[in-house]
């Protein structure tokens, strides 16, 4: 992807996903983007997903043409960003072409489950099982404030930097 010095793209971006596009939702979050999805949300109606969209100022990201053609007709919604791709790998090419930025953050900002924000942590004794150790002590940890979930940069992280950088 570009270099993040001289990029005039906004950093991050708030969008709504659609049902469709729940992998990417994965993706975006773990480059920091504030990536609500549809099935998350109990959104099961395209009236819904763009009223959210509006009210939350959010992006509507869909591989549903008229869902798109909705959204940039609707003066209180933000205009839509249709893709034309299946694959996660392609929507992010796409994504990247339409002015996001697709690469990671240089720390995690969002549960990659459930959107919300993480905080950097100290291991203690509610360190779950699933921890390595050190994470917390030796390396950084972050646990996602509304789930509780705990991240580190570990092999995952490493996967989705290689897969990125080869976009």
């Amino acid at each position: 992807m570009s270099d993040a010095a001289h990029d005039p793209r906004p950093p991050r971006s708030r969008v709504f996903l659609d049902a469709m596009c729940g992998t990417l939702a994965t993706y975006l979050r773990i480059c920091g983007h504030d990536a609500a999805y549809a099935l998350d949300r109990g959104v099961e109606t395209d009236d819904r997903l763009l009223s959210l969209a509006a009210a939350e100022g959010r992006t509507p990201i869909t591989r549903d043409r008229e869902l798109a053609e909705r959204a940039d007709r609707s003066e209180s919604t933000p205009d839509a960003v249709l893709l034309a791709e299946r694959d996660v790998l392609d929507q992010l090419r796409e994504l990247d072409a339409a002015g996001f930025r697709i690469e990671l953050a240089p720390e995690p900002t969002r549960c990659g489950s459930c959107n919300g924000p993480v905080e950097r942590v100290a291991t203690g004794p509610d360190r779950p099982e699933y921890v390595p150790d050190g994470v917390g002590v030796d390396r950084p940890g972050w646990r996602c404030v509304a789930c509780g979930q705990w991240f580190w940069k570990g092999g995952h992280w490493a996967d989705v930097a290689a897969r990125l950088d080869g976009l």
